[in-house]
């Protein structure tokens, strides 16, 4: 079918990691080292929220698609202090998971018995998985495996450098290493990369739950976390992507992973969009799990102001990639922005070549989109660590380039933000705020003819490997689907044009006899 690549469907995910923040964020892991006495980390524990909390948080009810982003929008702000009215742990999108659930999913994934639990803890998340209807009897069937006791746990945390599982205070598992010399397969780098994986593969299977997907009919995955997986000969071979797939039961499909901090999912999506409008293949899933390392990033901050710990989820995405259906919205893969090598870093340059460049190049406006969708970072997380409304920030700049261009009046900058803007609901996992949580919300904007045009813009900070100073981005437009494809096949069957074809070798073959 010609036409541009569509988004089929969305999920999203979070899994709720309280000890987690404790035992596994960077900024506490840290604190633990340069400062273990210290105020905060003897604070923290009463800071952190009880998966209910979490729930009924109105950016995460927002995130899985028990709320639209215009309800976060008439909240007032702060939100934390809020809650949304029978808030529940299952979304249109995905779902909400406790600790105790996505620790059982680590164990499923993990495919060199290097996730051990406490025999009746395993027993208790193995029922409450099964009642989801998410994995496999034979799946399932891993969390029999787990005959440790707590005894045997403490000397492997101990004595065997493994990386404790805790719940409610109390060691239930562990992560052992899977090399006793690779610093690349330690137990902490194994953590990391199976819950990277777990949160991953959770949203797959989502994906496939939520939208009626056929998961043998998908030919590609590309993963696009911030996590690398390898040993000490290839720091970061991969792969995730197939790693997730195969246990998401996507048997069909091949995959590799994509990398570009925060701006990889951008990446990913135009890699997925190429492949679908060349024919390769005709479904495309971009996916991505979270990471421990940003669990309680800000946490600092949040605990001297009195709030509660915010960054408390580990995150995953999906979003299907397909050729176009004539109905879901469309990438439009001709309306693409990219920050060049000879950008700059100059919030100008950055907005001028992810917005207005591409814009211009299709002989559009700013004002004919219709929203923007940029780092769609929560400004609950983000204002009390001092780092401002992000999203609200990338509003002013592109308004502020669209005056200096006479496309919006000076006084018209703060509607341009109410109007072609959203209020972030993303949990800061980094690559995950990065546009892509609109486009499942975006997909139904579209389904329902309230929106025609949106861009999403993802940016990272390329300094943070220590390879380069770059800044980096790139965009890309999405438009409601008018169907003028699907009516361009329309009643022409394989009969029809088999008989099209004979009919012109026919007269084919009369011109060469007539030409003798």
């Amino acid at each position: 079918m010609n036409g541009y690549p569509v988004i089929k469907g969305a999920s999203y995910t979070l899994a709720i990691t309280p000890d987690m923040v404790l035992h596994n964020g960077t900024t506490q892991t840290t604190e633990m080292v340069v400062n273990p006495d210290s105020e905060y980390l003897k604070e923290l524990p009463s800071h952190l929220r009880s998966f209910e909390d979490a729930v009924s948080y109105i950016p995460n009810q927002v995130y899985i698609g028990n709320a639209k982003p215009a309800d976060l929008a008439a909240t007032e702000f702060p939100f934390y202090d809020k809650k949304w009215e029978n808030a529940s742990r299952d979304g249109k999108f995905g779902q909400i998971m406790p600790q105790d659930e996505f620790y059982g999913v680590m164990k499923i994934c993990d495919v060199f018995d290097l996730v051990h639990l406490e025999k009746e803890f395993a027993a208790q998340v193995k029922e409450k998985l099964a009642a989801q209807n998410l994995f496999t009897e034979a799946q399932l069937a891993a969390l029999d495996k787990n005959e440790s006791t707590a005894e045997e746990l403490d000397a492997l945390v101990n004595n065997e450098h493994s990386e404790g599982l805790y719940n409610n205070g109390k060691l239930v598992g562990v992560v052992k290493r899977a090399h006793d010399v690779d610093v690349n397969l330690s137990a902490h780098v194994m953590l990391e990369n199976i819950v990277t994986k777990a949160s991953n593969v959770i949203s797959l299977i989502e994906l496939v739950k939520k939208n009626s997907i056929n998961p043998e009919e998908i030919e590609y995955v590309i993963d696009c976390c911030e996590e690398a997986c390898g040993d000490m000969n290839q720091r970061g071979g991969g792969n995730f992507a197939k790693a997730a797939a195969e246990i998401a039961g996507f048997t069909n499909a091949t995959g590799s992973d994509v990398r570009g901090f925060c701006a990889g999912p951008a990446h990913a999506v135009l890699h997925a969009a190429a492949l679908v409008k060349a024919g390769t293949f005709k479904h495309v899933v971009v996916t991505a799990g979270g990471c421990t390392a940003k669990l309680g990033m800000n946490g600092k901050d949040h605990v001297k102001k009195g709030l509660p710990i915010l960054e408390d989820a580990i995150a995953g995405f999906s979003v299907l990639i397909s050729e176009d259906d004539g109905v879901s919205p469309q990438i439009r893969t001709d309306i693409i922005g990219r920050h060049t090598i000879g950008t700059g870093s100059a919030p100008q340059n950055v907005i001028t070549a992810l917005v207005t460049n591409p814009l211009d190049a299709a002989g559009l406006k700013i004002l004919d989109i219709d929203k923007y969708s940029p780092e769609m970072q929560n400004p609950d997380i983000t204002k009390p660590a001092g780092a401002g409304d992000v999203p609200e920030a990338n509003y002013k700049m592109i308004a502020a380039l669209g005056v200096k261009r006479g496309e919006i009046a000076r006084t018209d900058i703060a509607n341009f933000v109410k109007e072609h803007g959203m209020t972030g609901w993303a949990p800061t996992q980094g690559h995950i705020p990065s546009g892509v949580p609109y486009m499942g919300p975006l997909r139904d904007e579209m389904l329902a003819g309230e929106t025609k045009r949106a861009m999403i813009i993802g940016k990272g900070s390329l300094f943070l490997g220590r390879m380069t100073n770059l800044f980096d981005g790139v965009s890309f437009v999405v438009q409601a689907n008018d169907g003028s494809s699907k009516n361009e096949t329309a009643g022409i069957d394989e009969a029809a044009v088999k008989t099209m074809i004979g009919q012109a070798m026919r007269e084919f073959a009369k011109g060469l006899l007539g030409e003798e």
